[in-house]
Protein backbone atom coordinates (compact mmCIF):
# COMPACT_ATOMS: atom_id res chain seq x y z
CA UNK A 1 0.00 0.00 0.00
CA UNK A 2 1.29 3.40 -0.95
CA UNK A 3 1.28 5.77 2.08
CA UNK A 4 0.78 8.76 -0.23
CA UNK A 5 -2.64 7.49 -1.38
CA UNK A 6 -4.27 6.35 1.89
CA UNK A 7 -6.59 8.06 4.38
CA UNK A 8 -5.89 8.57 8.08
CA UNK A 9 -7.63 5.30 9.00
CA UNK A 10 -5.49 3.38 6.50
CA UNK A 11 -8.24 3.03 3.87
CA UNK A 12 -7.09 3.56 0.28
CA UNK A 13 -8.37 6.75 -1.34
CA UNK A 14 -10.36 4.88 -3.97
CA UNK A 15 -12.27 2.89 -1.31
CA UNK A 16 -12.81 6.07 0.78
CA UNK A 17 -14.22 7.90 -2.27
CA UNK A 18 -16.55 4.97 -3.06
CA UNK A 19 -17.80 4.84 0.55
CA UNK A 20 -18.37 8.61 0.61
CA UNK A 21 -20.33 8.43 -2.68
CA UNK A 22 -22.47 5.55 -1.30
CA UNK A 23 -23.30 7.52 1.89
CA UNK A 24 -24.21 10.66 -0.07
CA UNK A 25 -26.44 8.74 -2.49
CA UNK A 26 -28.10 6.87 0.39
CA UNK A 27 -28.85 10.13 2.23
CA UNK A 28 -30.13 11.89 -0.93
CA UNK A 29 -32.50 9.02 -1.80
CA UNK A 30 -34.44 9.24 1.51
CA UNK A 31 -37.46 11.58 1.56
CA UNK A 32 -37.50 14.49 3.98
CA UNK A 33 -40.25 14.13 6.58
CA UNK A 34 -41.76 17.30 8.00
CA UNK A 35 -43.13 16.77 11.49
CA UNK A 36 -45.21 19.37 13.33
CA UNK A 37 -43.36 20.89 16.26
CA UNK A 38 -46.46 22.23 18.02
CA UNK A 39 -50.18 21.52 18.31
CA UNK A 40 -52.88 24.01 19.24
CA UNK A 41 -56.26 22.88 20.55
CA UNK A 42 -58.75 25.68 19.89
CA UNK A 43 -61.71 24.07 21.66
CA UNK A 44 -62.91 26.16 24.60
CA UNK A 45 -62.53 24.53 28.01
CA UNK A 46 -65.77 24.06 29.97
CA UNK A 47 -66.66 26.74 32.54
CA UNK A 48 -67.27 24.05 35.18
CA UNK A 49 -67.41 20.28 35.22
CA UNK A 50 -69.32 17.49 36.88
CA UNK A 51 -66.26 15.71 38.25
CA UNK A 52 -65.94 15.98 42.04
CA UNK A 53 -62.66 17.20 43.50
CA UNK A 54 -60.06 14.49 43.98
CA UNK A 55 -57.66 14.52 46.93
CA UNK A 56 -54.11 15.15 45.82
CA UNK A 57 -51.70 13.94 48.45
CA UNK A 58 -48.46 15.86 48.93
CA UNK A 59 -45.68 13.98 47.21
CA UNK A 60 -42.73 16.31 47.26
CA UNK A 61 -39.54 15.41 45.52
CA UNK A 62 -37.55 18.13 47.28
CA UNK A 63 -36.61 17.35 50.91
CA UNK A 64 -37.85 19.69 53.62
CA UNK A 65 -34.35 20.90 54.53
CA UNK A 66 -33.69 21.90 50.90
CA UNK A 67 -36.96 23.81 50.74
CA UNK A 68 -36.00 25.56 54.00
CA UNK A 69 -32.62 26.54 52.61
CA UNK A 70 -34.30 27.86 49.46
CA UNK A 71 -36.73 29.99 51.48
CA UNK A 72 -33.89 31.23 53.70
CA UNK A 73 -31.77 32.16 50.69
CA UNK A 74 -34.67 34.11 49.21
CA UNK A 75 -35.03 35.95 52.53
CA UNK A 76 -31.31 36.68 52.73
CA UNK A 77 -31.31 37.89 49.14
CA UNK A 78 -34.23 40.21 49.81
CA UNK A 79 -32.54 41.51 52.97
CA UNK A 80 -29.25 42.15 51.22
CA UNK A 81 -31.13 43.89 48.42
CA UNK A 82 -32.78 46.14 51.02
CA UNK A 83 -29.43 46.94 52.62
CA UNK A 84 -27.97 47.68 49.18
CA UNK A 85 -30.85 50.02 48.35
CA UNK A 86 -30.38 51.80 51.67
CA UNK A 87 -26.65 52.20 51.04
CA UNK A 88 -27.40 53.49 47.56
CA UNK A 89 -29.78 56.10 48.99
CA UNK A 90 -27.22 57.20 51.58
CA UNK A 91 -24.50 57.50 48.94
CA UNK A 92 -26.84 59.41 46.63
CA UNK A 93 -27.54 61.78 49.51
CA UNK A 94 -23.85 62.21 50.22
CA UNK A 95 -23.17 62.84 46.55
CA UNK A 96 -25.64 65.71 46.53
CA UNK A 97 -24.12 67.47 49.57
CA UNK A 98 -23.46 71.19 49.10
CA UNK A 99 -22.01 73.83 51.41
CA UNK A 100 -25.48 75.16 52.19
CA UNK A 101 -26.64 71.67 53.13
CA UNK A 102 -23.64 71.11 55.38
CA UNK A 103 -24.18 74.46 57.08
CA UNK A 104 -27.88 73.75 57.60
CA UNK A 105 -26.95 70.53 59.41
CA UNK A 106 -23.91 71.70 61.36
CA UNK A 107 -24.86 75.26 62.39
CA UNK A 108 -27.65 74.18 64.77
CA UNK A 109 -25.25 71.68 66.34
CA UNK A 110 -22.56 74.36 66.69
CA UNK A 111 -25.07 76.73 68.27
CA UNK A 112 -26.15 74.03 70.71
CA UNK A 113 -22.48 73.39 71.61
CA UNK A 114 -21.92 77.12 72.19
CA UNK A 115 -24.94 77.31 74.50
CA UNK A 116 -23.75 74.25 76.43
CA UNK A 117 -20.27 75.77 76.78
CA UNK A 118 -21.70 79.09 78.02
CA UNK A 119 -23.92 77.33 80.56
CA UNK A 120 -20.99 75.21 81.75
CA UNK A 121 -18.80 78.29 82.11
CA UNK A 122 -21.48 80.13 84.09
CA UNK A 123 -21.93 77.18 86.42
CA UNK A 124 -18.14 76.92 86.89
CA UNK A 125 -17.88 80.65 87.75
CA UNK A 126 -20.75 80.37 90.21
CA UNK A 127 -19.13 77.41 91.96
CA UNK A 128 -15.73 79.13 92.03
CA UNK A 129 -17.21 82.27 93.62
CA UNK A 130 -18.90 80.41 96.45
CA UNK A 131 -16.04 78.06 97.41
CA UNK A 132 -12.89 80.12 97.08
CA UNK A 133 -9.93 78.27 98.58
CA UNK A 134 -6.82 80.13 99.63
CA UNK A 135 -3.61 78.19 100.16
CA UNK A 136 -1.06 79.73 102.51
CA UNK A 137 2.36 78.07 102.74
CA UNK A 138 4.83 78.88 105.50
CA UNK A 139 8.41 77.75 105.86
CA UNK A 140 11.93 78.23 104.46
CA UNK A 141 12.39 78.57 100.70
CA UNK A 142 15.24 76.90 98.82
CA UNK A 143 16.18 77.97 95.31
CA UNK A 144 18.17 75.54 93.09
CA UNK A 145 19.40 76.50 89.66
CA UNK A 146 20.51 73.86 87.11
CA UNK A 147 22.05 74.52 83.69
CA UNK A 148 21.97 71.79 81.05
CA UNK A 149 24.23 72.04 78.00
CA UNK A 150 23.82 69.53 75.18
CA UNK A 151 26.13 68.93 72.24
CA UNK A 152 25.34 66.44 69.48
CA UNK A 153 28.20 65.70 67.09
CA UNK A 154 29.51 63.04 64.78
CA UNK A 155 28.22 60.86 62.00
CA UNK A 156 26.27 58.61 64.37
CA UNK A 157 24.95 61.55 66.46
CA UNK A 158 26.32 60.92 69.91
CA UNK A 159 24.86 63.30 72.49
CA UNK A 160 26.80 64.44 75.53
CA UNK A 161 24.99 66.20 78.33
CA UNK A 162 26.92 68.50 80.64
CA UNK A 163 24.93 69.26 83.78
CA UNK A 164 26.29 72.01 86.10
CA UNK A 165 24.85 73.26 89.31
Amino acid sequence: MDPMHTTQSGMPESEAAAEARRLIDDWASKPVHHHPTAYRDDTAPPAFGTTPPVPQPDQRIVPAWAAGIAVASIGVGAGVTGIGCGAWLVLQGLASVTLAGVLMVTLPLAALAMVATAVGGAINKARAATSKTVHVYQGPVTHTETHNTTATRGMFARTRNDIRR
